[in-house]
């Protein structure tokens, strides 16, 4: 049987799968962030995840906060993953004599980190 650890990185590989792909596709229209980039940004982000969800659970179970109440609200860090990767969107865009380009790149970039994060 597979251990916590063993599922966590089997999720991150996953994510990091899912990525790959989404990147192969871009790369294949010969659009910018191409696989390595949906790679890192789907791998990052449910790695993120992991580490809000899971990494403090030993702390909470070993009472090493006494008699306080911990709640812990993995959908706090979720918001924040999708607005960094906002920030790092916006980068993306450019407008040039009324045409703009990167916006589907941006949303694609957006839209990885949330496989990531769902996964």
């Amino acid at each position: 049987m597979l251990n916590d650890q063993m599922i966590y990185i089997l999720r991150i590989i996953l994510a990091g799968i899912c990525g790959i792909a989404i990147g192969m596709e871009r790369k294949n229209r010969s659009k910018e962030a191409g696989i390595r980039t949906h790679f890192v940004v789907a791998c990052g982000a449910a790695l993120i995840m992991i580490v809000s969800k899971y990494a403090f659970f030993d702390l909470i179970q070993g009472g090493a906060f006494g008699d306080v109440e911990v709640r812990l609200d993995p959908s706090r860090v979720a918001s924040t993953i999708a607005s960094g990767i906002g920030f790092l969107g916006a980068g993306m865009i450019f407008v040039h004599k009324n045409t703009i380009s990167g916006l589907t790149t941006a949303a694609g970039i957006w839209a990885t980190s949330g496989v990531g994060m769902a996964i």
